[in-house]
């Protein structure tokens, strides 16, 4: 298995083959974890922070409330983890952005590292 430590990776996978990711779990670490199941990566984000936002684009927690609105991240994988969708990400910044269908919340997902494990 190969590993690679960048963000570019996930960004031309989801790019080239956008619907053949999909959520996986938010680890104990928090870690969230992306599969691909086109070019059968896994794609393992190690979180700093988590911002919420609302429908309405309002943010539901601030920086003093990550953990709110880490839990809220959590609850939702949990309930309806396949309507989450990668929507947004910036590799400048180290943030990608979930989008859940269900509850139509955003989440800005702040990461400091970014691992991408290929199966040969």
């Amino acid at each position: 298995m190969n590993i690679v430590r960048s963000g570019a990776f996930l960004q031309q996978c989801w790019s080239v083959h956008p619907l053949c990711l999909a959520v996986k779990r938010l680890g104990d670490d928090r870690t969230v974890v992306l599969a691909c199941s086109s070019c059968r990566s896994g794609h393992y984000l190690a979180i700093d922070r988590v911002v919420s936002k609302d429908p309405a684009g309002q943010r539901t927690a601030t920086a003093g409330e990550d953990v709110s609105a880490e839990m809220l991240l959590g609850a939702c994988i949990m309930t309806h983890r396949v309507s989450l969708t990668l929507c947004e990400m910036d590799v400048f910044q180290d943030v990608v952005t979930l989008r859940c269908s269900d509850c139509r919340r955003y989440y800005a997902l702040h990461v400091s590292t970014f691992e991408t494990h290929h199966k040969n």
